[in-house]
């Protein structure tokens, strides 16, 4: 079987590294924000006209929360506009589009995990955003989006942008202080384990939809954070704070854990979330 031409966008962030990793042995063009800016469409139109993928991956994104609240055209080009611009693109190609989006398009008010289809409620101008993205990405003739959260899997000497879950590891391994919410509950996802899943459903022929893409189970920053600290057998040196302590510019959801019953069904179940730190710490 020939493969498509894909074509990554935002190759420089964590995901992205993996993605490319995963999808080696197809035809890969990466593209970072200095070779292609999806906010600016004209750019999307002539890379994506010169490379006719069959396939576009984006990883591009802009992911600080905070600063949408004062940025909202820079969050809006690259969440929402670009995303549209890949998208039509993608429609005079007739290319799968796969866009990755955000926990954080619901509102955290729930007590168990989201599925899917539960309705959405943004509560900041980045969440906004992205579910503009969702929504435009949806536009292409096949589209998967799949919401993620609390991405972490960095590799041994990775330079690029380092998360909280790389921020609590470093924390935990130098005995410094390390603040952790007790009240956020969230559904960290690896991001190798994202990238397999990724691949699983377009190989598969999962139809157009959202699909939630996280390891299994949910946990607490601080549960993460002794978890973490058993691991590796110390004792962790923590600064227990709740949302409520937190003076921060744009709202986060509480309670965002995710539920993934259609990628399930599509014969794909992810690894626990314990099984994956243990992985991506390098422990048997």
């Amino acid at each position: 079987m020939t493969t498509p031409r894909i074509l990554v966008t935002g190759a420089n962030g964590q995901l992205a590294h993996h993605i490319i990793r995963t999808f080696a042995d197809y035809a890969v063009t990466a593209a970072d924000r200095t070779t292609l800016d999806i906010g600016n469409p004209d750019a999307v139109a002539r890379a994506v006209d010169e490379i006719a993928p069959g396939l576009i991956i984006n990883c591009a994104a802009f992911n600080n929360v905070d600063a949408a609240e004062d940025r909202p055209l820079d969050a809006l080009a690259a969440n929402a506009f670009g995303v549209r611009s890949l998208a039509r693109a993608a429609q005079r190609h007739g290319a799968t589009l796969v866009h990755y989006s955000t926990d954080f398009v619901f509102d955290g008010r729930a007590s168990e995990p989201y599925p899917e289809d539960a309705p959405t409620s943004p509560q900041s101008t980045y969440a906004a955003s992205k579910l503009l993205g969702e929504w435009f990405a949806l536009e292409a003739p096949r589209a998967l989006v799949l919401r993620v959260e609390s991405l972490f899997g960095s590799p041994a000497g990775w330079s690029g942008r380092r998360g909280t879950v790389d921020a609590i590891l470093d924390g935990v391994r130098s005995g410094r202080e390390v603040p952790v919410l007790t009240d956020r509950v969230v559904s960290p996802s690896y991001s190798p384990d994202v990238a397999a899943a990724t691949r699983h459903l377009l190989e598969g022929g999962a139809s157009s939809g959202v699909y939630h893409v996280v390891n299994a189970g949910h946990t607490t920053w601080e549960q993460f954070a002794v978890h973490i600290a058993g691991l590796i057998g110390v004792t962790p040196n923590l600064k227990r704070v709740t949302m409520a302590q937190l003076t921060l510019r744009a709202a986060r959801p509480r309670y965002c854990a995710l539920a993934a019953p259609k990628l399930q069904a599509h014969g794909f179940s992810m690894p626990t979330w314990q099984d994956a730190v243990r992985r991506w710490m390098g422990l048997p």
